[in-house]
């Protein structure tokens, strides 16, 4: 019985190895089988599970210089033409543990970036993963810079012809190819996300996109409009990050309670239009750590107002109360905002001593009159992508510093109107959540842990994780009813202090009891 036991051991062990062994060898010969047209391989390498793969040639203002693998896996590398005068750095991430699914991750800010830490996240959950670093290298937008093919790429055919490409691969790798196709990505990811669903309907079945950036030229102009508002540092009309910090917890005060709990967050900005003149100094205080001048006030309501155009029109929704502690060293810093100026250099005017500091809204209705290769993102009818079958869920974060989540809003109403389709029909293909509690795309005051990347991980199961639910969506046709998130004692990989399920709009959570807002199942989706 001994002997027979080893026997069947050994055997089991063989046939392990001998899965490695082809796995392996397969993707070591897999660089001679690509034939595609436009497809340059530099080369298709086995990654061992625990390996820390050195990035050298990853730009250094992209951040990363190595990336951890928590699975065996074959990373080809390519670069493909995409005109006489472009051409995209093109990475795909072949698991062992592959579950049939090829996804697309998607990129940030300007940025020429591999993301390489979403290509890892989803390799590890089992998806054939492609990357792309957007036809440029590095986080500047001067690539830009009368080069339009390369804006081009930036805009829609990066994103685009990884997909197509990468689709192709993944048939060419794996014998059973591929049974589904996703999209993963947030901010500019978002609005890659949401570009697909407008312009190329029948690329993915399921589609996550985060904090998404369309209205993409007006939020350049609305990142650009803070800082005449704020001044610099020496202006007395700015506020130091300790005077944001006392705007915050005055906002707090007015509206933390008003969902029924005071837990720090506040659930539903919409309902918070906090009255600023309660921290104007007396006239008489000699302390003024504690409280604004009337110029600092009268800062603090614009930052917190609409931006309309030259004719009136609105041009972008307001910054959503209680991000003040996060956006006063982003938006507020002082300093004008870095992808504002540079879209503005390089594509609006092409000029390069263009200084962003002068700007006015005049400079908003040249940016929108341009619209390059239509940026925007901003089609209200998805009627194609939801004929298609396709699935959207999209969230964004209500302490965002970077996209005001009333843009989610603002684009989810404009889809109703346009597909005069009312929330419950919109539901069958198309899901917006409201995260409380959660920045740009991650971290926070909240729940923020939604499994939206490493940075926001706590299990792989469908109410844990946004990106698994999507793929019981599409797979299994349960649709997410609520986002789960969850509140980290110290970061992702730390000690889960409670749990909140967050709400599709245009639902809002009331905290209804009994218990203590810690309790999950004491909160309600109104």
């Amino acid at each position: 019985m001994a002997l027979l036991h080893s026997l069947t051991l050994l055997a089991m062990v063989s046939s392990v190895l001998a899965s490695q062994d082809a796995f392996q060898s397969r993707c070591t010969s897999f660089a001679d089988k690509i034939d595609l047209p436009n497809v340059k391989v530099n080369f298709a390498n086995y990654v061992p599970s625990g390996t820390n793969l050195s990035l050298a040639d990853n730009p250094s203002t992209c951040g990363e210089s190595s990336q951890t693998v928590a699975g065996d896996l074959c990373r080809v590398a390519m670069a493909v033409t995409t005109s006489n005068a472009s051409e995209i750095t093109l990475e795909a991430w072949f698991p062992r543990n592959y579950t049939g699914r090829f996804l697309s991750t998607g990129n940030g800010g300007l940025g020429g970036c591999i993301q390489y830490y979403d290509l890892a996240y989803t390799a590890q959950l089992g998806f054939a993963a492609v990357g792309a670093n957007n036809g440029h290298n590095g986080t500047s937008g001067e690539p830009f810079y009368q080069h339009p093919e390369v804006l081009e790429d930036f805009a829609y055919r990066s994103l685009h012809t990884g997909v197509v490409v990468g689709k192709q691969l993944t048939k060419l790798f794996y014998d059973e190819g591929f049974d589904k196709s996703y999209y993963f990505g947030c901010s500019t990811g978002g609005r890659q996300g949401f570009k697909s669903v407008q312009k190329y309907p029948n690329d993915f079945d399921g589609v996550v996109a985060g904090a998404p950036a369309f209205n993409f030229i007006n939020l350049l102009s609305w990142s650009a409009h803070f800082y005449p508002i704020t001044g610099s540092p020496s202006s007395d009309t700015y506020l130091s990050p300790s005077l944001w910090k006392v705007v915050h917890q005055e906002i707090l005060r007015q509206c933390d309670a008003l969902d029924g709990a005071r837990d720090g967050i506040i659930e539903d900005p919409d309902v918070c239009n906090p009255v600023l003149e309660t921290i104007i100094c007396k006239s008489n205080a000699t302390n003024t750590n504690r409280c604004l001048s009337g110029a600092q006030a009268n800062t603090v309501r614009q930052v917190l107002s609409p931006l309309y155009g030259a004719n009136g029109t609105l041009l972008y929704p307001r910054m959503q109360p209680g991000s003040e502690v996060l956006t006063s060293s982003v938006m507020y810093s002082g300093e004008p905002f870095t992808y504002s100026q540079d879209w503005l250099r390089y594509v609006t005017y092409s000029n390069p001593n263009y200084n962003a500091s002068n700007w006015n809204v005049h400079d908003a209705t040249a940016a929108l009159r341009q619209n390059p290769y239509n940026i925007q993102t901003w089609e209200a009818d998805l009627t194609p992508f939801r004929s298609a079958g396709g699935k959207v869920l999209t969230y964004h974060g209500l302490q965002d510093q970077m996209i005001s989540s009333d843009n989610s809003k603002l684009y989810y109403r404009r889809v109703a109107e346009t597909m005069n389709l009312a929330p419950s029909e919109l539901d069958e293909f198309y899901r917006f959540f409201q995260i409380s509690g959660m920045g740009h795309c991650h971290g926070g005051d909240g729940a923020y842990g939604i499994g939206n990347g490493y940075d926001a991980y706590n299990g792989d199961k469908p109410q844990d994780n946004v990106l698994m639910a999507m793929v019981k969506w599409v797979e299994d046709g349960v649709a997410p009813e609520t986002v789960r998130g969850a509140k980290f004692a110290n970061g992702p990989g730390s000690q889960v202090q409670y749990a909140r399920k967050h709400c599709r709009f245009p639902k809002r959570n009331v905290f209804k009891g009994p218990g203590n807002y810690t309790d999950e199942n004491a909160w309600q989706c109104v």
